[in-house]
């Protein structure tokens, strides 16, 4: 399994941490291209390379975490997802002022599934703040927990192992439009909350 990060801020690099910390590997990718991403890398450790958007949306799991205003420009004119799974980790707001996008009335999930046709999308790892998400996940005693949501149950599955795999305890939300909305920040029951699985 391969596995890429297109965006390189807080949240693509939290994702980053807990890969190199579960000894996996991912090429990682932004809009100024890979030597941008010199520093970071060497911050992050062996596991993780820089490399463009082409080379990062052609691993089997794609994780995309962009600023919500340049996610269309992200996602252009790359090649066709052909069921690749991609983990949708945005959300609706405008940095830095964190003003929400509207959506009229959509997920969105929803919105963001618009934007990689062909692609399997599951929402996961969008709900804690980026320091959050970039800690131990068994720093607790526990587990942290992290919701994910999807139409393709396979699809589900294998983020689904990929988070338990990352030592993160997965609860599976139901639908992308149902499950993402109630992940999704602003609006959803469950952003920002930091939930532990104990036992």
């Amino acid at each position: 399994m391969t596995i890429g990060i297109i965006g390189s801020g807080a949240i693509g690099a939290a994702f980053a941490r807990n890969i190199v910390r579960a000894g996996l590997e991912a090429t990682i990718a932004n809009s100024r291209g890979p030597a941008s991403l010199e520093a970071l890398v060497r911050d992050l450790g062996p596991g993780i390379k820089a490399g463009t958007r082409e080379e990062a949306a052609a691993a089997d799991i794609v994780f995309v975490a962009v600023n919500w205003t340049k996610l269309p420009e992200a996602m252009a004119g790359l090649p066709d997802w052909n069921g690749r799974i991609v983990i949708d980790a945005n959300n609706a707001i405008e940095s830095p002022l964190f003003r929400p996008v509207e959506l009229h009335g959509r997920a969105s999930s929803e919105v963001f599934a618009e934007l990689v046709p062909g692609a399997r999308v599951v929402k996961a790892f969008n709900h804690l703040q980026a320091q959050t998400l970039a800690g131990d996940p068994r720093s607790e005693g526990g587990r942290r927990v992290l919701f994910y949501s999807g139409d393709d149950a396979p699809a589900k599955a294998e983020v689904a192992a990929l988070i338990e795999r990352l030592g993160f305890f997965g609860i599976d939300l139901g639908s992308l439009a149902g499950g993402g909305r109630l992940a999704q920040f602003p609006g959803g029951a469950l952003p920002v909350h930091n939930l532990v699985k104990f036992g």
